[in-house]
């Protein structure tokens, strides 16, 4: 090995130390209808946010739902899993970050019903209809965790 070989070496290792380590993007496994739209639009919507989304269209919603353990009552048109926590309906990507950071002991979020002007809902004519966003408890409760107007 020749010296210029050994300096190479050592200055691609200090390159790839100087270099931040690339944090993988959260991956959002989704199950809905092969036939829903604005799930799919949802689907883009976390994409465009940074998130892999992988869409499963074999196992319905409510049966995804029931096995996250989320009430009927919270129910939307998909449910999403992501990093333990489940997502129920149209949840902001941004909210979805925020519930990764903190960490709470939960079930995860929902939107329930499917709410014009929430990501994936929006309308062509920029109507919008206030909602919240609920972080689900493990005893069937919510709270709300954001409000949009």
């Amino acid at each position: 090995m020749t010296r210029r070989h050994v300096l190479g070496m050592l200055g691609g290792a200090a390159v790839a130390v100087a270099l931040p380590a690339r944090a993988a993007a959260p991956r959002v496994t989704v199950y809905k209808s092969p036939t829903c739209g604005c799930c799919g639009h949802w689907v883009d919507h976390m994409r465009a946010a940074g998130f892999e989304a992988v869409v499963d269209e074999t196992v319905g919603p409510a049966v995804q739902r029931k096995r996250a353990g989320i009430a009927d009552a919270y129910g939307s048109c998909h449910t999403a899993m992501v990093d333990g926590y489940a997502l129920e309906g149209h949840v902001p990507a941004q909210d979805v970050r925020r519930l990764l950071k903190e960490r709470p002991v939960a079930i995860g979020l929902a939107v329930p019903r499917m709410v014009p002007g929430s990501p994936g809902m929006e309308d062509p004519g920029g109507n919008k209809v206030p909602y919240d966003v609920l972080l689900l408890d493990r005893q069937g409760g919510s709270r709300i965790f954001n409000h949009y107007a």
